[in-house]
Parts: structure tokens; sequence; C-alpha cells
């Protein structure tokens, strides 16, 4: 039985009842990884995606996959860098398998997504971040509110209690939103933010 506490002290107690959380198998849901696991460091910045891909599942660390390494090439991060900048979490916290028609992974259902909903707020609520950084649309849509994505990529964000939220787009390599030439000016608008809010200057500053 998943075990829930109506408030956490740590992010390390969360995590102990995170990593053998089994909520959406036991509502019916086949999962194909347990969770994944954020690194616990002294992060300040929140980073939210959709859902962990296979790689993901399998090392049980976030970001692991092809996405992961586009994403850490855009935010100009290396891997010790990424995960000391970032607390890594998203949408739903396990592997949720391929998509029925083949083409990329299942999207979690909006039932799944609420079940997962309680870990996001405890997490907010200890971590308190600074910056907030959603990566793709479902993440964007669950945290920020936005729909569709497109027109917020590159815009500079606040949440009710006045953190920072920046949305970056997916670095799925199956997207083809760069191929517009006025989308790749706004992750790159995008990502100057990030770094001025992480306080990295910009390339050949």
């Amino acid at each position: 039985m998943s075990r829930r506490r109506s408030s956490y002290r740590s992010l390390a107690s969360l995590e102990r009842d995170l990593s053998s959380c089994r909520a959406c198998v036991e509502a019916g849901y086949a999962l194909e990884s347990l969770p994944v696991l954020a690194p616990l460091g002294r992060q300040r910045a929140y980073l939210f995606g959709q859902a962990p891909g296979a790689e993901e599942g399998r090392e049980r660390r976030p970001w692991r996959g092809r996405a992961g390494r586009t994403l850490r090439r855009w935010l100009e991060l290396d891997e010790d860098a990424f995960y000391a900048t970032f607390y890594c979490a998203s949408v739903t916290r396990c592997y949720p398998g391929r998509a029925s028609s083949g083409r990329g992974d299942r999207t979690p259902t909006t039932a799944e997504q609420r079940l997962c909903a309680f870990w996001r707020e405890r997490e907010l609520a200890i971590l308190r971040p600074t910056l907030v950084v959603t990566v793709g649309g479902l993440a964007a849509r669950s945290m920020l509110g936005l729909v569709p994505l497109t027109g917020h990529v590159g815009t500079r964000l606040s949440l009710p209690d006045g953190t920072v939220a920046i949305p970056l787009p997916h670095p799925s390599g199956a997207s083809g939103w760069l191929n517009d030439a006025a989308n790749r000016a706004r992750l790159d608008a995008a990502l100057a933010l990030v770094r001025a809010e992480l306080g990295h200057p910009e390339p050949g500053a």
C-alpha cells in the first residue's frame, strides 16, 4: 500500500515514500517502472517535465535519455551542474510505457496526473523554489495552465506566490516544433531568461 503523509518536513522523507509509491498501479494503471527520483541537493530551481522515459525508468533518475542530453545542451550545463541546479520532477513519476500507436511514450491519463499531483504539491511546499522551469506542453498546462504553449515560450511568468516561471518546449527529437525559425527564436529567448534567473552570463558576454 502506498504511503502518503499529510505533510513532510524534508525532501529526504518525502522521497522515501515516493520511491515506493504504487498509487497509480493500485488504481488499475499499468506502469513500466517504479518512481523516478531526483538527486537530492540544495537546489533552488524546480524543473518540471511530463513523465520519465524508458531510460529514466530503468535508471530511476530523471533526464537520462536523449531528451535530457538535449536539454542540458540547451541550458549549457554539464550533468553535475544540471542536477545541482534543478530539482527534477514531472507530472507523473513512473515510466508510463509506449503509446498504443507505437509512436512515442504513452501520455499519462488525467486520473494518473491527479494522483501524482500530490508529490508536486508537497515538493513545492518544502523546496520553495525561486525559479520553476516547465518542459513541454503537458507540464506547462499542469503547472501554469498554459494552453497552447507556443505563444508563452520566451516569456517570464509569475506564480501566485511570486515565484518566477519560465516555460520551455520539450526537447524530444520526435517534435518538429523547432523546424520553425520563429519557434527557434522563442526558445533562444526562453533560455536567455533561464540563464538570467540562474545568474549565468550569456554566451560571449
